[in-house]
This record gives structure tokens, C-alpha cells and sequence, in this order.
């Protein structure tokens, strides 16, 4: 049995506004990088895991970009640990268990509406900003294939760097990924090939202080 998400009408507004006041005390600056363009379909929204803060990430990029209801896939005992996250728009998967098919059914029901943006970290844990390539996690395919409804694929890149300040900046990249032929290979290997080029330009930065 999965925990399933919910908008508690005080949580999940206090939890939006709680993250604004958290990037902006420990961040220096936020900068958004994207093509992305509205096109009033449902949003599936893949990132990077390797934080702590990258469901805060998530929640601010919505509220200047996306503008749709947030629902993030969590794994199961981190939800339990933290279950204040069940009340904001978390829901939560368990791998190794039966109920994994139920998260996936779950995810292509949300994925039906337009007014939804679905976050998924296919890495499945958090691992290290500087990892060279991320393996992909088999139920991305899985939620992907058969969907009865069109919708965008985005990629998302979060990436920190201080320079010169003493509080980070977070660079945030982002791309539309054009659904063809599917695969996991294929997704991994562009979304790959997406951090690759985002640190480059990251590495540039500083060129344009």
C-alpha cells in the first residue's frame, strides 16, 4: 500500500513559502536557465538527487516556471521519517516490493492531468554532484510507455557553486526532452549528455561576472 499525496490547505501553501525563505537565507543567488515553453500539458519533471534541498528546489522552480500542483515521488522510509512531506505533495515508493507497480500506476494516473507536474529522481538515491553518469532506475520505463495522454518531459539539472560568495549559487538547468522512440537507454544517455553540457557552461560562469 503506497502513501499517496496530499495538498493540506495550510501545509502545502506554508511548505511553498518555508522553501522561498530557505533558498534565499543559504543561497546567494538563484539562476534559471530553460527552454522550457508552456504548453498546458502535464508535466513530467526529471532531476538530478543529490541533496537534501532538491524537493525546495523543485518547489521554487514551480512557483516561477511551472505554476501547476506539485507531486514529488519519495522514497518510502524517508517519507515515514519525514511525514509532514505526505501532506505537501510527496507520495512515496518503496523499491524491491510489490507495491512499486502501484507507485507506477499511481504516477501515470497523475500524469493525465494537466494541472499536475510529477517529479521524479531516477537515480532512486542521492549520490554525488560530481558522479560522471547516472544510472536510471527501470520504473522511469515503466511509467513512460502506454501513457493514454501526451505530456512533456522535462530535464532538470541542479547544480551549486560559491565563486567569490560566501552562501552558493544554484545554477538551474533546464530542457524539454522530445519523446521519440523510448527507451531507458535513450533517456539516460540524453539526460547524461544534458549534465555534461550544463556543467560546462557552469564552468563558464565566471567569464560573465
Amino acid at each position: 500500500m503506497i502513501l499517496k499525496a496530499k495538498h493540506h490547505w495550510f501545509l502545502y501553501p506554508f511548505f511553498r513559502w518555508y522553501g522561498r525563505r530557505l533558498l534565499k537565507k543559504h543561497f546567494y543567488k538563484i539562476i534559471i536557465k530553460s527552454n522550457f515553453e508552456n504548453k498546458n500539458l502535464p508535466i513530467l519533471l526529471i532531476g538530478n538527487h543529490f541533496s537534501w534541498w532538491d524537493g525546495f528546489f523543485v518547489s521554487y522552480l514551480n512557483d516561477k516556471l511551472f505554476h501547476r500542483k506539485l507531486f514529488i515521488m519519495m522514497e518510502e522510509k524517508q517519507l515515514l521519517e519525514y511525514k509532514f512531506f505526505s501532506k505537501t505533495g510527496c507520495f512515496s515508493i518503496k523499491k524491491g516490493s510489490r507495491s512499486v507497480l502501484e507507485t507506477l500506476e499511481y504516477s501515470r494516473e497523475l500524469l493525465k492531468d494537466k494541472n499536475n507536474l510529477v517529479v521524479l529522481f531516477p537515480q532512486g538515491v542521492i549520490e554525488s554532484l560530481y558522479k560522471e553518469e547516472l544510472k536510471f532506475e527501470k520504473g522511469i520505463e515503466r511509467i513512460i510507455k502506454n501513457l493514454e495522454k501526451e505530456i512533456q518531459i522535462v530535464f532538470m539539472v541542479n547544480l551549486i557553486d560559491y565563486f567569490s560568495q560566501k552562501r552558493p549559487y544554484l545554477f538551474s538547468y533546464l530542457k524539454e526532452y522530445e519523446l521519440k522512440k523510448f527507451s531507458i537507454e535513450n533517456i539516460q544517455n540524453y539526460f547524461n549528455k544534458f549534465i555534461e553540457d550544463s556543467k560546462k557552461e557552469n564552468i563558464c560562469f565566471p567569464n560573465k561576472l
